[in-house]
């Protein structure tokens, strides 16, 4: 007799759900060893060697930020030195789970695995461990086996480091725009300051800053995306006060911060020419290469003063913007200003001590990268006469030698001259340290070039030749800032001047200020030397300047 179909299934059924269990259970034993196998045989790999890449930053004697050398734009800084308020700025931006978390999202990897099996548009929401393991770790390739090892690794680091240590990893890797990886180089390039001393406004933007910081980069210089940011940043800053990061009274105080203008501006290029003196003095004293200084982390401490090099760039341009080329001669005499360009070098030094405070070398570092004021050979003319009956040792022997010296080694002969003869190697670094350690100190080094009768001497010799009475000093420096002695001299004479030098000096500063022309020579990328302009009167143009950066320099603005 024929089993009814019905009946057959109602007996086997128990059968069925049996086995059915019996395969669940072994497939979900047999993925829950792989993934143990997996887990255990997943290593966690060595951070990419760009990413822990640091450059070399180069500040001013007053701590101020003036440039970097390097293949990328950052510096790691501990944990400890980023404020609490802006660790969980960031957490509340990109990851509020963190401190709890188990270093993965699945929601997260079960998006991005069916983007990966669907063809979907690539998918974020990463746990900050995860971010951290695919910027950091492993590369940007974007494939369902990469996101397992991603998911993997972020689970073995959770449970292998701390969550301040993974902190720290993100927070000196992860991008900021404007060519910043990691907090430090956002926080100088965002706002000038360190990351000690970011405030909770300036902290909540930098975590907003993280989502998409190629758009977010022109914040404060463009209206569209500077409202956007803000937006976001509300609403970091209200995550954080829901959250207890902060107090209802920082929250209604937060004022949205100001950013540095972007890109930066012509002072911002000028500045390289300081860079490049200081770079290659940090390397010497080292003992390394400009390669390995650029790449290894340093801090460049320097004698540069950042407000008196932007304010003389300043006082320079302004100067040259007076001057018409219309009656300048070329080198033979000719009456032709075709291709005349004007040079202007500054360079400040302190008497006794060698510290170059200022060194201006050109107008435009991206037009002219060659140094002026460290390597223009500049004829001298009258300003060596007073040098001429002194009996000079070294290193100021080296007068006799040339006629045409480099406006920094012109005013460090000034400089001896204002310390009564004793000689002082300028110098342009003062420290240099690596993560928070000194490794360099710069001592002053010093020598008697010459006697204290002979200094006397050529004083007196620059005092008849120059300016010392107060009624011809120019109306731009005030009565109580004349220097002790104001000294202009140079080459050539009347309307055929090819150089002039004008110098202030005494006990605490030499300002020498160099002008001189060139056009283009008769052979290819080469230049020929030309006479000054004379409207206005290239003494007279030299010794304004100078007593305007004088003035600025012993005002304050420095």
């Amino acid at each position: 007799m024929r089993i009814p179909l019905r009946l057959r299934l109602r007996r086997t059924r128990g059968r069925l759900l049996r086995r059915l269990v019996v395969t669940l259970v072994v497939l979900l034993a047999a993925l829950c060893t792989a993934a143990v196998v997996a887990y255990r045989m997943t290593g966690i790999p060595e951070p990419h060697p760009e990413t822990v890449t640091q450059s070399t930053v180069f500040l001013d004697d007053k701590g101020s930020y003036l440039g970097r050398r390097g293949p990328v734009d950052r510096q790691e800084v501990p944990l400890s030195q980023v404020p609490r308020y802006v660790q969980d700025a960031v957490i509340a931006a990109e990851n509020r789970s963190f401190r709890t978390d188990d270093g993965v999202s699945p929601r997260a990897v079960a998006r991005a695995v069916l983007a990966s099996l669907t063809g979907g548009e690539r998918q974020g929401g990463s746990t900050i461990t995860q971010q951290y393991v695919k910027n950091a770790l492993l590369s940007p390739e974007q494939s369902l086996s990469r996101k397992a090892r991603e998911a993997l690794i972020a689970i073995k680091l959770d449970r292998t480091r701390s969550k301040d240590d993974i902190l720290a990893g993100y927070l000196n890797t992860v991008y900021f725009g404007r060519g910043s990886a990691g907090i430090e180089a956002a926080a100088r390039n965002y706002f000038g300051v360190d990351t000690r001393n970011l405030t909770v406004s300036q902290g909540a933007a930098l975590a907003s800053i993280v989502n998409i910081p190629s758009y977010y980069e022109k914040a404060g210089s463009d209206p569209e995306v500077t409202a956007t940011l803000r937006a976001r940043w509300e609403w970091v800053l209200d995550a954080m006060a829901a959250g207890g990061a902060i107090t209802p009274k920082q929250r209604a105080d937060a004022a949205f911060p100001a950013f540095r203008f972007y890109p930066p501006g012509t002072t911002d290029g000028q500045r390289q020419y300081m860079i490049d003196v200081a770079a290659k003095e940090a390397a010497d004293r080292l003992g390394i290469t400009e390669d390995q200084l650029a790449r290894d982390g340093y801090t460049v401490h320097t004698t540069f003063d950042l407000a008196l090099q932007d304010a003389t760039t300043e006082a320079v341009k302004d100067t040259a913007d007076t001057k018409n080329t219309q009656d300048t001669k070329d080198g033979r005499g000719n009456k032709d200003g075709k291709g005349v360009t004007l040079h202007t070098a500054v360079v400040a030094i302190k008497p006794g001590d060698g510290a170059v405070r200022l060194l201006y070398g050109g107008a435009d570092y991206a037009r002219q990268p060659f140094n002026d004021a460290v390597g223009g050979a500049v004829e001298a003319g009258t300003a060596l006469d007073p040098f001429a009956a002194a009996r000079l040792d070294a290193p100021l022997a080296y007068l006799r030698k040339t006629a045409a010296p480099t406006p920094l080694q012109l005013a460090s002969a000034y400089a001896a001259v204002a310390a009564n003869g004793l000689y002082a190697a300028p110098y342009t670094v003062t420290k240099i340290t690596r993560d928070g350690r000194p490794v360099y100190t710069t001592h002053p080094d010093t020598r008697r070039a010459l006697d204290e009768k002979d200094a006397f001497m050529v004083n007196t010799l620059m005092s008849k030749t120059g300016t010392t009475d107060k009624e011809a000093i120019p109306s731009a420096l005030p009565v109580q800032k004349i220097p002790q002695l104001f000294f202009t001299a140079g080459a050539g004479g009347g309307i055929t001047r090819r150089t002039v030098w004008s110098t202030g000096l005494d006990s605490q500063l030499t300002l020498t200020v160099a002008l001189f022309a060139d056009h283009p020579g008769k052979r290819k990328n080469t230049t020929a030397p030309a006479q000054l302009p004379n409207d206005p009167p290239p003494a007279e143009s030299a010794q304004e300047t100078t007593a305007e950066i004088w003035r600025l320099a012993t005002s304050g603005t420095g």
